[in-house]
């Protein structure tokens, strides 16, 4: 599945990226130096060394004329006042900052909630103090229905970003989410985990349950799914792309084929399957074609609606129900695409 951007033009914006030396936050600076020509693109994080580290591959992979539209800001989604000095002049946010490893935030509750709904919270702040057009928020598959804390504190994120819209007034800010699954090849993902053990020569792979099912998307996908989803939000929605589902035992025989199995058992927060719209969010739910958007509920944070099919009542999008299923080749295909962003030239450079 592709969702290539279709109006969306970044060239002269200012865009700061949460997270910014994340995986997700890095494929993203790489997608935009490649396909646009912003005015200035912002790294917010908290990181120094990983910053440093982003700022020499960039250099190397882009030249320095790249860099020149590059700012490294060093701070914490939590700290209200830093972040509110980021985003003066700022025209798009794209919030990737979170905690997002399910056993570190059972053990460590409180630090969770403080980045992931502390931090969403300041998010919408400066923004509104900061006029900003627009914001899009990332979240994940565990905030539906969520059994976990880490789900628990992104589905509380969704629902600020969301009712942030309510807020806007005559200031204008939009405020829009998108949730999907899996990564393949971020840091902290199976897949990885995987070929690091492949490359010990491991003869068995872990795998909490034998009927565990995915979500699956590339970074690749991730980045041109959030670009596509600025392009045509209004405000209040929460994109959900249509991507394969996927067993857990054909991802490890996909990776290593004969390769015995060892069941360890569910972790803390862990689900068997995971879902991202209920029953009860499809009913506010449209069907746009390659996605869905869940609309807000509430008649005052809603804005002009897109223009989608109503969803069948009943309706849920779930791993093991899901009507897309991806093949061990299929699996191979996408860490294949996972591959760093490599740079293009742009027409206009030619």
């Amino acid at each position: 599945m592709r969702f290539a951007p279709t109006k969306l033009d970044l060239d002269g914006k200012v865009v700061l990226v949460t997270g910014g030396t994340g995986s997700f936050g890095r494929r993203f600076v790489e997608t935009v130096l490649c396909r646009a020509k912003p005015r200035k693109l912002i790294v917010y994080s908290r990181d120094e060394l990983k910053q440093s580290e982003m700022q020499m591959d960039l250099a190397e992979r882009f030249g320095g004329d790249a860099l020149s539209h590059m700012r490294f800001f060093l701070g914490d989604v939590r700290d209200r006042e830093r972040l509110t000095l980021a985003l003066r002049g700022v025209d798009i946010v794209i919030h990737a900052a979170a905690l997002k490893q399910v056993p570190a935030a059972e053990y460590n509750p409180s630090e969770c909630i403080h980045t992931n709904i502390m931090g969403a919270e300041n998010v919408v702040w400066a923004a509104l103090n900061n006029r900003v057009k627009q914001v899009v928020a990332l979240s994940t598959d565990k905030a539906c229905n969520p059994i976990n804390l880490y789900g628990a504190t992104k589905l509380a994120s969704d629902k600020t970003f969301v009712a942030a819209n309510n807020l806007s007034g005559d200031i204008g800010t939009r405020f829009a989410v998108v949730r999907y699954g899996n990564v393949v090849g971020s840091r902290g993902s199976v897949a990885p985990l995987y070929q690091r053990l492949i490359a010990k020569g491991v003869t068995e792979l872990p795998i909490t349950d034998e009927r565990m099912t995915r979500f699956w998307i590339t970074l690749n996908q991730g980045v041109e799914f959030v670009l596509s989803s600025l392009s045509i939000m209004r405000g209040g929605e929460i994109f959900v792309p249509k991507i394969p589902s996927m067993r857990m035992t054909d991802l490890a025989e996909a990776m290593a084929p004969g390769c015995r199995i060892k069941v360890i058992g569910i972790r803390p927060g862990e689900k068997l399957h995971e879902m991202m719209i209920s029953a009860d969010d499809a009913r506010t739910t449209v069907d746009l074609g390659d996605r869905y958007a869940i609309e807000p509920a509430f008649a005052e944070y809603a804005r002009e609606h897109l223009d989608g099919k109503p969803l069948p009542e009943g309706f849920s999008y779930a791993s093991d129900t899901n009507d897309e299923w991806l093949s061990g080749e299929g699996l191979l295909k996408l860490l294949g695409e996972a591959a760093p962003v490599q740079r293009r030239r742009r027409a206009s450079d030619a």
